[in-house]
């Protein structure tokens, strides 16, 4: 013990952030009025914190384990001084361990699972997502397309950028596939008049966006459907589609069904904008030293990422053409922190909603979420990519000489300046 103590003293001397840790038995090491304050009930709480290994701290913290004092910015400094190493590099991954997370991916990505998967994260509850969200309540990297921009705009530019991209056009029949609370649907109904679909696997969604669009008197071009991907009708198949913030949850061994079953969706010629996290490493399943399993426990069971590599190359094996690939990683990073910013100051509002042990536990898995997934994106551990692909073309060409069935132009400015 006097061992483990002391090199947790010697750790702490080396932190850019003044680090206090109250040990089970009350006595104080490190710095009186420290800006950190880590207060142990466990003594595995301090083997956690000498081996760096910050998701079994995020574990402990979430279990109540220990406590920790302080602001979210100023502990995610010292979860980045403490780690061993890079956690893309810490969860490279080997034949066996590829071989092994295959046939895991494959049994945990069915219909009925991942179902019960999203209702763990997103059915957690309404209000309480809308107390930092935005007031669309859009759960997905926003766009920061100007200095100084606040939240609620850049997620704004986010959703017209998308549908930018994607040259929504009046009348179009548009798909978006993991609506969440109706941002991207309702924002290309209303301003680009499409007849718009959403599919969510989400009750709780399900039912406030349907509520939503019976407010807006949009009923008769916009619907929302409680059904998976896979199940969708291809038999009348939609102009445009959207998939925003899901293809996460698809699994890395159904990637290529998936693209191929959106290409079944698609008409030639048709354009898809899928925006998703991806890997920072190119064969890491997850991030190493605990925050994959942190993440995969407390926050998004079943959740898989792939890097964009590997994203394309299943992409073009189920039948779609990339044209244009945008990296917003640092707009995720700085997304994430308006997030945990709006939650730590609403605390005491988020502690009368998520009540109970169970609520506790929740809060305390968000908190450090949000922060720490700010820390991965500022640091490239994981990145955000948005691909517009097309369902190719049949080559034919009109009077100027573009192609009949081709759904954008030959330049890529159109997706920035608004007509």
């Amino acid at each position: 013990m006097n061992l483990l103590i002391t090199t947790v003293e010697k750790k702490l001397s080396t932190l850019p952030v003044t680090v206090c840790v109250v040990l089970p038995d009350g006595t104080k090491v490190g710095h009186p009025g420290a800006e950190v304050t880590f207060v142990a009930r466990q003594s595995k709480v301090l083997a956690h914190l000498a081996m760096g290994d910050v998701g079994l701290l995020g574990e402990d913290y979430v279990e109540g384990r220990c406590d920790i004092l302080g602001s979210m910015r100023q502990l995610m400094t010292v979860a980045s001084t403490i780690l061993p190493g890079s956690p893309v590099d810490a969860a490279r991954s080997g034949w066996l361990t590829t071989l092994v997370g295959r046939l895991v991916s494959v049994w945990r990505h069915s219909i009925e699972r991942d179902a019960r998967q999203i209702e763990f994260h997103y059915d957690l509850s309404d209000e309480f997502y809308g107390l930092w969200l935005d007031p669309r309540r859009v759960y997905s990297c926003a766009y920061f397309s100007a200095p100084g921009m606040h939240i609620d705009q850049a997620q704004e530019a986010k959703l017209d950028l998308i549908c930018r991209k994607l040259r929504l056009q009046p009348g179009e029949r548009f798909l978006d596939i993991g609506a969440g609370w109706g941002g991207l649907l309702l924002w290309a109904a209303e301003n680009y008049g499409v007849d718009a679909t959403g599919i969510t696997l989400s009750r709780n969604q399900h039912a406030y966006v349907s509520k939503l669009i019976e407010q807006k008197g949009l009923s008769s071009r916009v619907r929302v459907h409680l059904l998976d991907y896979r199940q969708l009708d291809a038999s009348i198949p939609f102009d445009k589609i959207a998939s925003v913030g899901m293809f996460e949850h698809v699994g890395r061994t159904q990637m290529e069904d998936y693209f191929s079953r959106l290409r079944s969706l698609l008409r030639p010629g048709g354009l898809i904008l899928n925006h998703g996290i991806t890997a920072g490493g190119v064969y890491n399943p997850q991030l190493g030293h605990g925050l994959g399993n942190f993440i995969e426990k407390y926050i998004f069971p079943g959740g898989e990422l792939s890097h964009i590599g590997h994203v394309l190359t299943h992409m073009a094996n189920g039948g779609l053409e990339a044209l244009d690939i945008e990296n917003l990683r640092p707009h995720y990073a700085r997304t994430l922190w308006a997030w945990s910013d709006a939650l730590e100051n609403k605390l005491v509002a988020a502690t009368s909603i998520l009540s109970g042990e169970r609520g506790a536990r929740a809060l305390r898995a968000y908190r450090l979420y949000l922060a720490g997934c700010a820390l991965g994106f500022e640091n490239g551990w994981v990145a955000l990519h948005q691909i517009l692909a097309q369902h190719s073309p049949s080559g034919r060409t009109d009077e100027l000489d573009y192609p009949a069935d081709l759904s954008y132009p030959w330049r890529r400015d159109y997706m920035y300046a608004k007509s």
